[in-house]
């Protein structure tokens, strides 16, 4: 088949890009506002990348086109259409589908499918998931939205569906939902047989009323799950319990502290520290890990990862083992570099509740008197309606000093930053902001650069800047 991809530079249809490519498949696709490192990885497949949504791309010979949910039906100011492609496919009476609804039909029939869901922690769970059956024989397939360093791409197909040996394939679960005509979240195509629930909070302002409507989802999601499945949830939130007791059909793993009498005779838990500990089930010791990833969130994420490869055969000790050769996701305090002695890192982080473990975590690596310059983008649809203001504060209380791009935000980020105090600065030109921090930062300091954007290419700006005051002062 021809398949022409609406929306293909986002993480999660770039990956169904490369599924149907190594498939098989002739693959073209169009976006707007391309940046890597999806478009990178994209290319490197030798898929062709067409700016924008013009309707003449309805004649490109496509068999079916795969409509992502950055899609819509949406006007424009003068009343014309915001994506025309659409329109044409709509007008035409062209045969369309959503990702999730390609993938269930045409990459997961036959394969044992271990989806992670939750708000935070998706990518880097499932990428230690990924990880952990690779390096124990079982060559995974899987689609992650990121990139796994320990892999060097976001998805592939893993091995073939076979009758003697099961295929397996890890997918993070996305609760958003599916496309502009099917407003399910993304997850309940999957029907997975191991769930792991990270951990479950508000989100998704634009399309969610509240907390009750995305608890409603992940009880959808966990109603696919079979009998003989494994549902593994975070014993430690209590929404996730409520979810729960909405109804389970499953088998049942806990991970972190089990509430009393709730699941502590099937939780794994660990002690030690976030960087070396050692991971506990049923009373008794059965792995160690030990790696440079900080943060108890991360400590939280092995013991899901963990529990979930048990399900399918690939012992505790073994799980935590393949975690120490763990690298990490690309844009998860990933170290971009270091000028004069101050470190430049890159974070997806777009929620305050993954703003504060990101700069928490780091806070415990560092040695006293060392410093962290947070620097943020509220982009996320949620953030950038301003449901979390009231939140930012505490989320960035463990930096020194806060950074925030405000360029076209409509309401009044300054004013939410406010009990910061003067450690906190606004600013609506990403130069100014830039050539602030390169002023303000001193060697020793960590700068955090956290959006799930391209940020305006700001960590590339921010490291030459550096470099410039740098020879100034040599």
């Amino acid at each position: 088949m021809h398949i022409h991809i609406l929306g293909i530079c986002g993480t999660f249809m770039a990956g169904v890009a490369a599924l149907a490519k190594a498939s098989g498949h002739t693959v073209t696709g169009c976006d707007a506002q391309v940046y890597p490192p999806m478009s990178d990885q994209l290319r490197a497949l030798g898929i062709e990348l067409i700016e924008g949504y013009g309707a003449d791309q309805a004649s490109i010979g496509a068999d079916c086109f795969v409509v992502g949910n950055v899609v819509s039906r949406a006007r424009l100011a003068d009343g014309s259409a915001r994506y025309p492609l659409m329109e044409a496919i709509l007008n035409q009476g062209l045969p369309y589908t959503s990702g999730p609804q390609w993938l269930s039909e045409h990459v997961l029939p036959g394969r044992h499918v271990l989806a992670v869901a939750g708000t935070h922690g998706k990518t880097t769970t499932s990428s230690m998931l990924a990880w952990i059956l690779e390096a124990n024989g079982q060559n995974p397939g899987f689609l992650i939205g990121g990139i796994p360093q320990n892999f060097g791409i976001s998805a592939r197909l893993g091995r073939p569906v076979q009758a003697e040996r099961p295929s397996y394939f890890v997918i993070e679960a996305d609760e958003y939902d599916t496309a502009f005509f099917d407003k399910r979240s993304k997850f309940v195509h999957y029907r997975p047989r191991t769930l792991v629930l990270n951990n479950l909070e508000f989100d998704h302002a634009d399309i969610f009323e509240n907390l009750a409507a995305i608890e409603r989802q992940f009880n959808h999601v966990i109603r696919t799950v079979p009998g003989q499945g494994r549902v593994i949830s975070n014993a430690e939130d209590a929404n996730l319990d409520r979810v729960l007791e909405q109804g389970l059909w499953s088998e049942l793993r806990g991970f972190g502290h089990a509430n009393p009498g709730a699941l502590a005779d099937n939780t794994f838990s660990a002690s030690g520290t976030d960087q070396h500990f050692s991971v506990h089930y049923a009373g008794q010791v059965v792995g160690e890990v030990q790696w440079a990833l900080s943060g108890r969130h991360n400590q939280l994420n092995a013991l899901a990862a963990i529990a979930a490869a048990e399900h399918i055969g690939v012992a505790p000790a073994q799980a935590a083992t393949a975690l120490s050769r763990f690298e990490n996701v690309r844009r998860r305090m990933e170290l971009r570099g270091s000028v004069g002695g101050v470190q430049v890192y890159d974070d997806f982080a777009h929620h305050p509740t993954a703003i504060a473990t990101t700069l928490e975590g780091l806070r415990r690596t560092l040695p006293a008197g060392g410093r962290i310059l947070a620097v943020f983008e509220p982009r996320s649809n949620t953030m950038k309606l301003g449901t979390m203001a009231a939140q930012l504060p505490a989320a960035l209380a463990s930096a020194d000093a806060v950074y925030a791009y405000t360029y076209q935000l409509g309401w009044d980020v300054a004013g939410a930053l406010a009990p910061l105090g003067d450690k906190a600065h606004s600013f609506e030109q990403l130069d100014a902001l830039v050539q602030r921090l390169a002023q303000d930062s001193q060697p020793g300091d960590h700068i955090v650069c956290m959006s799930n954007g391209s940020f305006g290419g700001i960590h590339a700006q921010l490291l030459a800047a550096l470099h410039n005051q740098h020879q100034g002062n040599t």
